[in-house]
């Protein structure tokens, strides 16, 4: 722990009761600059009220919500990504802490399903209103995630990301072409809810909210509190089909496809041709050996949220008179 920390989690352990709010910032997220969220997250509150601690590395947020956990700290606001969100939210599990969010990292998954706004100041005033929402967590054998884990293609691309300088949706994209001149599907086998199947599939993303990050949806229907996980299959696809595919995916519209196949449920037992198996969880790339074990855990986590949702910018897809162009539209 570096000093500033030191200093500010010996002021918290001196006090007689801790700080109401504690914001646990991971400094290598996204691309924001943290120490201006510090300054506008202190300017909001009265001294005393809130304190400011900054993670070191992986695992470093879920020990310090933890530890805030235990001296029934009401509110432990994640400031990064999907990944700091993890391991903040995985510590309050079936907790009475609250997870608040400012999101500060590339895709934003869970901030943006929840609708979350990607404004500092805006995501401080939701965490200050006090308006609680209660949702699912999934977990895939041991490890807790609040909006996708899967197989396949999409935790290829994951591993990729992750070992690449780029970050961002650009960095993304990059990796996602990369992976796919070379990928092929492959085969798994699928239990859920005790119905066992065997399938061919491009990946299999199992989803407790619907997008991935950015607003890329892989599940537009699914809802993170209705106590059930959309297994999304998708099928093998000809080149040719990409394109029209990728329209629906940015379009919030790829369960029109065919090539996508979406089951509910509860349990999900999974295993690929191989004993190890590239995964991902919430965006973070992990590697698995034998059988992958996923459930739904409903009403796990309270997080802080908009009283009243506001329209975000939608994209819609028009086919104009010219033949093979399309305009995209905002609205």
């Amino acid at each position: 722990m570096d000093g500033r920390n030191q200093e500010i989690v010996t002021l918290a352990t001196n006090r007689e009761s801790s700080p109401r709010y504690v914001f646990i910032v991971n400094p290598i997220a996204g691309i924001k600059n943290k120490k201006r969220i510090e300054n506008a997250i202190l300017r909001a509150f009265v001294p005393g009220e809130a304190m400011v601690v900054y993670s070191e590395g992986q695992g470093h947020a879920h020990k310090i919500a933890s530890e805030f956990v235990q001296k029934a700290t009401p509110y432990c606001i994640a400031v990064g990504g999907d990944g700091t969100i993890n391991e903040v939210a995985s510590a309050l599990v079936n907790t009475d802490t609250v997870l608040g969010i400012i999101p500060a990292g590339s895709g934003n998954g869970l901030s943006n399903y929840l609708h979350i706004p990607h404004s500092v100041k805006q995501a401080i005033e939701i965490i200050q209103c006090n308006f609680t929402r209660t949702i699912d967590a999934g977990k895939l054998n041991d490890q807790y995630f609040f909006c996708t884990c899967g197989i396949g293609f999409d935790a290829l691309v994951g591993h990729d990301f992750a070992r690449g300088n780029q970050r961002g949706l650009p960095g993304y994209i990059r990796s996602a072409l990369k992976q796919f001149i070379h990928y092929r599907p492959k085969k798994y086998r699928l239990k859920i809810d005790g119905q066992k199947q065997k399938i061919r599939a491009f990946l299999i993303t199992i989803a407790n909210a619907g997008q991935y990050g950015s607003n890329f949806y892989i599940s537009p229907g699914a809802k993170i509190d209705d106590g059930l996980l959309d297994i999304c299959i998708v099928k093998p696809f000809p080149k040719a089909a990409v394109l029209p595919l990728g329209i629906k995916f940015i379009g919030k519209r790829i369960d029109q496809s065919h090539y996508l196949e979406v089951i509910r449920g509860k349990k999900v037992t999974l295993r690929g041709r191989k004993n190890k198996q590239c995964i991902h969880y919430d965006g973070e790339p992990f590697v698995v050996w034998g059988k992958i074990k996923i459930q739904i855990i409903p009403g796990a986590l309270k997080v802080l949220v908009p009283e009243t949702i506001k329209p975000r910018l939608s994209i819609r897809i028009k086919r104009t008179a010219r033949r093979g162009s399309t305009e995209i539209i905002t609205a």
